[in-house]
């Protein structure tokens, strides 16, 4: 977890602080007057803003700030979504079967809420007719709308050297 460190007690180089106390009320003092003020408490002078003129400094338990913001990043990566890229590819003279089964795959990846690249490849002389790859693309498509999964293209079929591709991924909600 890269949290910022903040200075604490004598890591703290400043002769004047404005001091946050428990209370929130805010003192300006000399540096040594808080952190006697701070020791006689229990707890620590912590610098939350070095770059103030003067410093401000809040006076906490510095172990259970760190152990805090250490738990709310834990909390922040469990409930991230992670989106995964997945990559289905094929050739222009695909067969029907071949197609369909590339397309349940397909299905599967956006079912679970990732992307999908569908690429064709070419070899040789399909290249002088790119009209076959758009067509199994769409194919692919409509094989995606009769089953009736909700899907969207996020990026429409285009040549990149020698391959196809479009981009499909789950329908936002």
């Amino acid at each position: 977890m890269a949290t910022k460190e903040l200075r604490i007690n004598r890591q703290i180089m400043a002769k004047e602080v404005l001091v946050i106390d428990q209370d929130n009320q805010k003192n300006l003092m000399k540096f040594f007057d808080a952190l006697q003020l701070a020791q006689d408490t229990g707890l620590d002078l912590v610098e939350v803003s070095g770059n103030a003129n003067p410093p401000v400094c809040k006076i906490m338990d510095y172990g259970k700030y760190r152990y805090e913001q250490e738990k709310k990043a834990r909390e922040q990566a469990r409930n991230q979504n992670i989106i995964k890229l997945r990559e289905i590819r094929m050739q222009p003279k695909i067969d029907t079967h071949d197609l369909e089964t590339k397309t349940k795959a397909i299905s599967a990846f956006i079912g679970d809420g990732d992307k999908c690249k569908v690429t064709i490849r070419f070899k040789s002389r399909e290249l002088a007719h790119p009209e076959m790859g758009k067509m199994v693309l769409d194919k692919i498509l409509e094989l995606l709308t009769e089953k009736g999964l909700s899907y969207q293209v996020e990026s429409q079929a285009q040549m990149e050297g020698r391959t196809m591709s479009m981009l499909l991924g789950p329908r936002k909600k």
